[in-house]
C-alpha cells in the first residue's frame, strides 16, 4: 500500500521545476504533450514518478502538472486528454478549483481525484463538483490501475465528437453548440446548463442538479437557475427554418412543476 503522510506546501517555482523534471524523466519534449492520453496533476515528486511509470506500463502517454495553474492551462479548449488524474492539495490554486473551471467550460473529460481528503463529505463534494471517481490516499497500485482502465473504457456521451437532439448539435472538436447548423452564441454558464440538459435529453433534470453543475464556483440563489433557463429559451426556442428548408424540429425546455426541466424536441407542422 502506498503510504503518504502530510506533504508541506511547496513554492510555485518548485512546482514548475518539478513538472519540467518529470517531463525529462519520461523523455517528453515538453510538459504539454499534444498526443498525451492522461494528464497527471500531482505536486509530490515521488508519487508523480511512481504513478507516471504505472501509467506508461499500461500503454498510456502522460503529461504532468505540479500546480493548479499549470493544470488549468493544459486543460483549455482543444486539449486531447482522455483522462485527468487530479490531486486536490496543490500549490496556489487547488484541485477543486481546477475541476470547477473545467466543468464550467462544459468539458466532460473524465476526472479521477487522488487525495488524502478521505472523509465522506470531501468525497461527496468532489463528485458533486464533477469528478467521475474519487480515490483516497493511500491506495493500492492495482486498484488505481483498475480504476484508470475502467474510466478509459466507460462510454460517455459527452466524449462523442458530435451529438445532439433535434436541430441542436454539440461539436466536441470546436467545443460549441450548433442550432440549425448555425453557431449558437452562449455564455459559459449557458453552455454548461445546456450540456447538462442535453446529457439527459427527454428526461427531467432537477433545479438543484443544474444549480450544482452551473454555479459550483460562485454563490448564487437557486432562483438563478430560472433566470438562466429563461435566457436559454430565448436563444434556442427559435422559429423553424424558412419555408423550403428541410423539415425541422423545434427545441423546447419544458418546466415540470416540482420536478425540474426537460430538454426535448418534437416535429413541427
Amino acid at each position: 500500500m502506498l503510504g503518504l503522510g502530510h506533504v508541506a506546501p511547496r513554492p510555485k517555482q518548485f512546482a514548475l521545476n518539478l513538472a519540467a523534471k518529470l517531463s525529462n524523466a519520461f523523455q517528453f519534449d515538453s510538459v504539454i504533450t499534444p498526443s498525451a492520453h492522461v494528464l497527471l496533476v500531482e505536486d509530490t515528486p515521488e508519487l508523480s514518478l511512481w504513478l507516471g511509470t504505472a501509467l506508461r506500463q499500461l500503454g498510456l502517454q502522460v503529461a504532468f502538472a505540479a500546480d493548479g495553474e499549470s493544470a488549468d492551462a493544459q486543460l483549455q479548449a482543444g486539449h486531447r486528454f482522455k483522462l485527468v488524474l487530479l490531486d486536490l492539495n496543490l500549490p496556489g490554486r487547488d484541485g477543486l478549483s481546477v475541476l470547477q473551471a473545467l466543468r464550467q467550460r462544459a468539458d466532460a473529460v473524465p476526472v479521477m481525484i487522488l487525495t488524502a481528503r478521505a472523509s465522506v463529505a470531501d468525497r461527496v463534494l468532489g463528485l458533486n463538483v464533477g469528478a467521475d471517481d474519487y480515490l483516497p490516499k493511500p491506495f493500492e497500485l492495482s486498484e488505481f490501475e483498475a480504476r484508470v482502465q475502467a474510466l478509459l473504457r466507460r462510454p460517455r456521451q459527452m466524449q462523442w465528437t458530435q451529438w445532439g437532439v433535434g436541430p441542436l448539435l454539440w461539436d466536441g472538436d470546436d467545443q460549441h453548440f450548433l442550432l440549425h447548423e448555425q453557431p449558437l452564441a452562449l455564455t459559459p454558464r449557458e453552455t454548461a446548463a445546456l450540456k447538462t440538459l442535453l446529457e439527459s435529453a427527454h428526461r427531467v433534470v432537477s433545479k438543484e442538479q443544474l444549480h450544482a453543475r452551473v454555479f459550483s464556483d460562485a454563490p448564487a440563489e437557486l432562483d438563478a437557475v430560472e433566470v438562466l433557463i429563461y435566457r436559454l429559451r430565448k436563444k434556442i426556442e427559435t422559429p423553424v427554418p424558412p419555408t423550403g428548408a428541410a423539415p425541422a424540429r423545434r427545441l423546447r425546455i419544458n418546466t415540470l412543476r416540482g420536478l425540474g426541466y426537460m430538454l426535448s424536441d418534437k416535429d413541427t407542422a
